[in-house]
């Protein structure tokens, strides 16, 4: 019922609807034309069971091998090709006030059970009878435009919050490892301490939003693993990601993995490549993505398990500046060569760099003379640095896969790959 649901792309009441009216339904379900198969809160059981046993990658292995023993999938080497699409998320993305009620009023309900009282009883006896509220800013009577207000309005919600952990740590503090109840206030007293963190600033006696957004900042209480993620510059989305490896030849999908909204693309491109090969038997002979998955980072965990990566190496830089691809980088002999033909061997530090293990590293950058570059007709479209200095070409400590793919993107069998990728997408 759930892969007719799919392919019908129905939701659980007109799943349930099918099932019990259409003969087609009937059919593929294998029940009697006057049978009644399912409640609709059968299909949200059973798919939570699917996940929570995780289940789901059972479909994809037992459809492949499916696949090979009906021979549309024949044996051979594979080339697995890697993308990613978004997936929103099921829980209502909310501003910091309404985030921080609703995960006051998940932690108290808690609490509540642990002690046997009725959650709205528990709640007005300690002071929390307005966080039951569908919003509390809109039972709030705030002056929104008036800085001050909405601070003590903040500060007010923080205060409680923070009582209402100490009320949590008390309840803890009455349970026993393993006790019922347990898990669940340390959940919901540790979602609330990291939306305080991520979005609440102290300073001068006031309590005030943070400017800006943290990294990985939580954007629903009912769904904490949604991140706001985006697909491009102008299209944004609040959930996850789906990546997915798809055979090129057959277009079958390979393998799957669930990221969160904000990662990178390439996090799990060498995962993937690796669950491709264990859930068709088959070896990968090469990995491609598109200029996502072209990062010297991933190109160093494929050379280091010996693996083809096929990427196009993404543009970097300011617009209307030239590229670094333009300058000629001699590693051997440590020189930089400028598309205005200047040469330079002098070396700067420029930062630190962190790789896939999370370990920092020097990073280092040719610089060019300031009096040189000054000199140049061509300055105004190379760099916007101040006259006191020139040009900087950071280096990559991969800088050499990076130079070797770009040499591949010349070649022949990077067209063939275009192409590969262009009937992939028309399909």
């Amino acid at each position: 019922a759930l892969l007719l649901q799919t392919h019908d792309r129905v939701s659980d009441e007109e799943a349930k609807a099918r099932a019990d009216y259409d003969l087609r339904w009937k059919v593929a379900l294998g029940v009697e034309v006057d049978e009644r198969p399912f409640a609709k809160s059968t299909l949200q059981l059973f798919r939570a069971q699917l996940v929570w046993k995780e289940k789901m990658r059972a479909v994809v292995r037992r459809s492949l091998e499916y696949a090979l023993r009906s021979g549309y999938l024949k044996r051979r080497k594979l080339r697995a090709v890697l993308d990613t699409t978004y997936i929103l998320g099921r829980g209502a993305v909310k501003d910091t006030y309404n985030l921080l009620a609703d995960s006051m009023g998940q932690l108290l309900r808690a609490v509540a059970q642990v002690e046997s009282r009725e959650q709205a009883v528990w709640a007005t006896e300690h002071g929390y009878g307005r966080y039951l509220a569908t919003s509390i800013k809109g039972e709030a009577e705030v002056d929104w435009d008036n800085e001050q207000s909405r601070s003590e309005f903040l500060a007010g919600i923080v205060t409680d919050a923070e009582r209402l952990l100490v009320l949590a740590d008390k309840a803890l503090a009455s349970l026993a490892d393993g006790e019922a109840g347990r898990e669940r206030i340390q959940r919901a007293a540790e979602l609330m301490r990291q939306l305080i963190s991520q979005d609440v600033e102290r300073g001068e006696g006031r309590v005030t939003l943070k400017e800006g957004v943290a990294r990985d900042r939580v954007v629903s209480v009912h769904d904490p693993e949604m991140r706001h993620g985006r697909k491009s510059s102008s299209k944004r989305f609040d959930g996850h990601k789906a990546a997915i490896a798809v055979d090129a030849e057959s277009q079958l999908i390979t393998a799957v993995e669930v990221l969160a909204g904000n990662a990178a693309d390439s996090e799990q491109a060498l995962e993937l490549t690796t669950a491709s090969e264990e859930n068709t038997e088959l070896e990968v002979e090469e990995t491609i993505g598109d200029c996502a998955y072209g990062s010297g980072n991933t190109r160093q965990a494929f050379a280091d398990e010996d693996r083809k990566l096929v990427a196009k190496v993404g543009r970097h830089g300011r617009r209307g500046q030239i590229p670094k691809e333009e300058f000629q980088i001699n590693l051997e002999d440590r020189t930089c060569t400028c598309p205005a033909g200047q040469t330079t061997k002098t070396l700067i530090k420029a930062g630190k760099w962190t790789d896939r293990h999370g370990e920092k590293h020097q990073s280092w950058a040719f610089l060019f003379d300031a009096d040189v570059c000054n000199a140049c007709d061509r300055r105004p479209g190379c760099t916007r640095a101040k006259a006191c200095r020139g040009r900087s070409i950071r280096l990559h400590p991969q800088e050499r896969l990076l130079q070797q793919a770009r040499e591949f993107q010349r070649s022949d069998a990077f067209k063939e790959y275009s192409q590969i990728r262009q009937t992939a997408e028309h399909r």
